[in-house]
Order: structure tokens, then C-alpha cells, then sequence
């Protein structure tokens, strides 16, 4: 039933919160004029590291791994002792899931400056990644201590309870970080997971309506709520739920077998946008 695991679906850093740190993530977005504003930076002061590591953060925000990394490595070339340099530069390594330069980027970064909450979050996702929770529960516990805001940290450190089959301490990271940020998916789906790991499915279907509300094109939320539903008896709108994940994957073998195991079958996309302010429309849909 637990489909959320450490090393594979965890939270991109910086997809949540913004850093407290202004070195941490970009001031402006990554569009093209800023990005042209920070190179024209850089021609008149080649030597600034800082520059680098700005434009690096931009072109990693646009999708541009390669240049981001080389503005990476040239601040670290600049400055041997630019913390947030190798974090930004462990973050683009473990993004492509290479592990040992993500970890000699974290490690470095975090011996520069041990108070840098990102380095410690990204080190323990490598140790989650490496099957080290000890060490990934250590890195979590400093992450928070560091920045109690950051839902990152609460969200990866719940993934990790839960991987564990620690569900009450999962549910309560998962609940602090979807107050930190409220309308994201992720931490709903995660917490409705450990609910129904707790046979809780009356819970887990309330936090699911409202996850396909925020990401309804997550195969495994509609998954997940076809599962709650259908422990609470209600064929239909279990129907529905994997009716929506096999149109969005058809060949989902969990969203096929939920959907025969409850007499349905598949048709046309299912959209929940106005379902808090008209009538259900499940409701008419014959139940078994």
C-alpha cells in the first residue's frame, strides 16, 4: 500500500519553500533577461563567484543542467570555500542519481558551514538513497532544527518513518508539512498512505479528495483514492478514482485491477474542479 519510498520519491529541494539564504535560491526567476543580466555580470567581473553560483541557480531553474553545473564548478574554482556552491552543486548530482558526487558536495558543503539546512536535507536524502536511515534520520533532525519552516525537511523525514512503518510519526510530518504549505499534493498522499496503512481509510479519503484537487494528474493519488474508497464500501466513487488513473496511465496494472475489482470500467477524463461547489457527480453512478 506504501508506494512513497525515500530514495525515490522525495521532494525536489527548493520545489516547496524558498531558502532563508539568499545564496540558496535565486532572488528573481529564471527567465531568459535574467539570466542574460547575470552574464553580463559576470563579463564585467569575472571573478565573482557569486555570480556563477546565481546564474548556475537560474540555469538550473530552467532546465539547463549542463551550464548550471559548469557555473558550479567555476565559483568552486573561484573560491574553494563557497558553501553554497557545493550544495547547489550536490543538489544538480543527486538529481541525476549520482550519488557519490552528491555526497561529496553535501559533505563539503556542510563541513564549510555546519549550519546550512539545505546541505543537511540533501546529504540525508543521499543516505536515504543508500539505504543509511540512521544517518538520513540525523540529517532530517538537523535539517528541521535548522530551518522549522522548511516543509522539505518534514515531508522527507516522514517519507523516511513511514518506510519504516513508523505511521504515527509519518502522519505528523506529513501534517506539519502540508500546513507549511497548503495546496500541494505530495504531503496529502503521503499521509493518506500511512492512514491507510493504519486501516484509518475514513481519513485517508478526506486527505485524497483534496490531493486530486491540488495534482490531478498524479496516477498514484487517483490509485490511492480508489483504494481508501473502496475500503469504505463505496464501489463508485473507487470506480472513478482508478476509472481517472487508467486514463491517465492505461497500463497500470494496480489501476486495472482496482478498477475490475470493483465492477468499473474506464471512460472519459473525470474532472473535480467544481466539486466543492456542485453537487457530486458520482453520485448517481450505480453502486454494487
Amino acid at each position: 500500500m506504501i508506494s512513497l519510498l525515500l530514495s525515490g520519491c522525495s521532494i525536489n529541494l527548493g520545489s516547496l519553500t524558498p531558502s532563508s539564504s539568499p545564496e540558496a535560491e535565486p532572488a528573481k526567476p529564471a527567465s531568459p533577461r535574467n539570466i542574460a543580466s547575470l552574464t553580463e555580470t559576470i563579463r564585467s567581473n569575472p571573478d565573482d563567484p557569486r555570480a556563477y553560483n546565481r546564474r548556475g541557480m537560474l540555469l538550473a531553474q530552467a532546465g539547463k543542467t549542463d551550464e548550471a553545473m559548469a557555473d558550479f564548478d567555476k565559483a568552486i574554482s573561484l573560491d574553494a570555500n563557497f558553501g553554497k556552491a557545493y550544495a547547489n552543486r550536490g543538489k544538480l548530482h543527486w538529481e541525476a542519481a549520482h550519488l557519490d558526487q552528491a555526497m561529496a558536495d553535501y559533505e563539503h558543503a556542510i563541513a564549510l558551514d555546519a549550519g546550512d539546512a539545505a546541505a543537511h536535507l540533501g546529504r540525508g536524502l543521499v543516505h536515504g538513497a543508500r539505504g543509511e536511515p540512521v544517518q538520513a534520520l540525523e540529517d532530517f533532525n538537523e535539517a528541521i532544527v535548522l530551518a522549522p519552516d522548511d516543509a522539505e525537511a518534514y515531508y522527507n523525514r516522514g517519507l523516511l518513518y513511514q518506510s519504516e512503518g513508523q505511521h504515527l510519526n509519518a502522519i505528523a510530518d506529513f501534517t506539519t508539512a502540508s500546513g507549511l504549505v497548503p495546496q500541494h499534493a505530495e504531503p496529502l498522499l503521503a499521509r493518506a498512505q500511512s492512514y491507510l496503512a493504519l486501516d484509518r481509510a475514513r481519513e485517508a479519503a478526506a486527505d485524497l479528495d483534496e490531493a486530486v484537487q491540488d495534482g490531478p494528474q498524479n496516477v498514484q493519488t487517483w490509485i490511492a483514492r480508489g483504494q481508501a474508497y473502496e475500503r469504505l464500501g463505496d464501489k463508485a466513487k473507487a470506480a472513478v478514482s482508478y476509472s481517472r488513473a487508467v486514463n491517465l496511465r492505461p497500463r497500470d496494472e494496480a489501476a486495472q485491477a482496482g478498477l475490475a475489482r470493483v465492477g468499473g470500467r474506464a471512460r472519459p477524463s473525470y474532472d473535480l474542479t467544481a466539486q466543492r461547489r456542485q453537487p457530486d457527480p458520482e453520485r448517481n453512478m450505480p453502486r454494487n
